[in-house]
């Protein structure tokens, strides 16, 4: 396993044996192999334990509010295309808090990676049942059991036709590295959705689950450019698919804005005066 990407000065705060490890260790190592630049990487994550991974990787990161990392990782790829922009979190946090910005990004197609945590609870406000959490579990919330219906991430993306959606369980280390891989080299929004257990707050979702309860695609099989093959596959649950289920190269969000625009061009090119901005951050200055 390399750190090269991996902060050696940062304390980690997941408990042990949570899959947010693997999955650290697993995007450090994309990082490297893609061969990308540190400083021309930029994370950008809400609130959790999912979310707390930028703090950990040694590139640009930037953590906001609790669901409000899609809309922030536009606004980076807007001002500058040229960027790599990962959009990281637990499912809690993209699909409840950031639901909304969930389904623009998959309109807007933004050339964004969006790497979702699924762990099925809540895991730093100490277990409640997530978007994602099944039938019948028991929180300290939800004495009775859940009984809303799960939330599925896929077929919500699909339906709405994002680029790139896939799957991927944290315990298949070198499947999940090409899946990831394959989304940060895909042009558009591409989903990643990654089953890690929360050995504290979910007793029911362990690794032995979701080892038994998940299956590899067969890419020779399965069509990753039929959409209605893709979505009757993001149906399937107990056992759910795990690889690459869609993928089509189309136009991107930052092509409509920029493309033959002459008189419209990414921030970043613009030149700018340091002493406006700073007369415009003046103006908000609390005495």
């Amino acid at each position: 396993m390399s750190d090269n990407f991996i902060r050696p000065d940062t304390d980690n705060g997941w408990c042990p044996g949570c899959g947010n490890h693997g999955i650290l260790n697993i995007v450090s190592e994309v990082l490297e192999e893609l061969g990308l630049s540190k400083q021309e990487t930029v994370f950008v994550s809400g609130i959790g334990q999912a979310a707390k991974t930028p703090h950990y990787l040694d590139v640009n990161m930037f953590n906001g509010l609790h669901g409000r990392a899609l809309p922030v990782a536009t606004g980076v790829k807007m001002a500058n295309p040229e960027l790599t922009v990962v959009a990281e979190g637990g499912d809690g946090d993209m699909y409840g808090e950031g639901g909304n910005h969930f389904l623009n990004a998959v309109r807007r197609n933004v050339n964004i990676v969006h790497i979702v945590h699924n762990n099925m609870v809540y895991g730093l406000t100490k277990g409640q049942a997530s978007p994602t959490s099944q039938k019948e579990f028991k929180t300290k919330v939800q004495v009775e059991g859940v009984s809303n219906e799960p939330f599925n991430p896929l077929s919500v993306a699909l339906s709405m036709k994002a680029s790139f959606v896939a799957r991927a369980f944290v315990k298949n280390k070198e499947h999940t590295k090409e899946v990831l891989k394959a989304a940060f080299m895909h042009k558009g929004y591409s989903l990643v959705d990654i089953f890690q257990p929360c050995v504290v707050f979910n007793p029911i979702n362990t690794f032995d689950w979701f080892s038994e309860n998940t299956y590899i695609l067969d890419e020779v099989k399965h069509d990753t450019s039929d959409l209605i093959s893709a979505l009757d596959v993001s149906m399937e649950t107990h056992p759910f698919a795990l690889g690459v289920l869609y993928k089509e190269e189309r136009k991107t969000f930052e092509e409509y804005l920029w493309d033959n625009k002459s008189s419209s061009k990414p921030l970043y090119t613009k030149e700018h005066s340091i002493k406006e901005i700073q007369e415009q951050f003046d103006k908000y200055t609390i005495l």
